[in-house]
C-alpha cells in the first residue's frame, strides 16, 4: 500500500522531501502536486521508471505523452536540440508556470526512452514541492498526468480522493493541498512556429 505524505507548500519539511527522493532513486513512483494538476512522477535517470509509469496509465511507451519536469531552463541542452533565441525568451517569460513546451529532442532522449523519440515535452512547474523534489534529486522527473474516471471531472483534485484511488498502485502520494482541474497550456515549438496545441492554465499570458 502506498504511503501518504503531507507537505505544506509554504513550509516544506526537507526530511519528507529526502524520504521521497530516496524512494524515487530506487525506482519508486510518486504522485505529486504541480502548478496545475497532480501528476505521476519518477526519476528520469532510473531505467525501470518509464515502463512503470506506462503500466499505470495503461499506455505503451510509444503512445504515452510523458513530459520532463525541470527546476529551470539551465540544463535543457541535455535533452533538447538548440533552442532559438526568440523561443528561449518566450520560455523564460512563461516559466516557471503551467505550460508544456514540445521541443525537438536531442540524441539523449531516445537513449532514455529507449525508442526513436524525436520530440519531448518540457515543464518547469511553479510549485515549491515539485521544485524541491527536482532540486534534491539532482535531475528532472519524468511525469504523466492522472485522469479521473469520473465523466464530469477530468482530473482528481483532492489528495484524499487521489489516495483512495491510487493507494494500491503507487508507492508514495504527496498531499500538497488541492490541485487544479485544468491542465497546462501545451505549446508545440518544434517547427519554428509557435502553435498552441491545447489551451489550459496560463493561456492569457502568451
Amino acid at each position: 500500500m502506498g504511503t501518504l505524505i503531507e507537505i505544506r507548500p509554504h513550509n516544506i519539511d526537507q526530511r519528507s522531501i529526502q524520504t521521497i527522493v530516496s524512494a524515487l532513486k530506487k525506482g519508486d513512483l510518486a504522485i505529486v502536486p504541480t502548478d496545475s494538476i497532480y501528476a505521476i512522477v519518477g526519476d528520469l535517470n532510473h531505467r525501470d521508471v518509464l515502463e512503470k509509469i506506462c503500466k499505470q496509465i495503461r499506455k505503451k511507451p510509444s503512445k504515452a505523452n510523458l513530459s520532463i519536469l525541470c527546476d529551470g531552463l539551465s540544463n535543457l541542452s541535455k535533452y533538447t536540440s538548440t533552442i532559438p533565441n526568440p523561443l528561449y525568451k518566450l520560455m523564460k517569460r512563461l516559466l516557471p508556470g503551467p505550460f508544456t513546451f514540445i521541443l525537438k529532442a536531442n540524441n539523449n532522449i531516445p537513449k532514455i526512452f529507449r525508442q526513436n523519440k524525436k520530440t519531448i515535452g518540457i515543464r518547469v512547474p511553479d510549485n515549491t514541492i515539485c521544485q524541491a523534489l527536482i532540486s534534491s534529486l539532482g535531475n528532472p522527473l519524468i511525469s504523466s498526468s492522472i485522469h479521473s474516471e469520473n465523466e464530469i471531472q477530468e482530473y482528481l483534485t483532492e489528495p484524499y480522493e487521489i489516495y483512495e484511488h491510487w493507494q494500491n498502485k503507487i508507492d508514495l502520494i504527496v498531499d500538497g493541498g488541492a490541485g487544479k482541474n485544468i491542465g497546462t497550456t501545451v505549446i508545440d515549438a518544434t517547427t519554428g512556429i509557435i502553435v498552441v496545441v491545447r489551451e489550459g492554465l496560463g493561456i492569457e499570458k502568451i
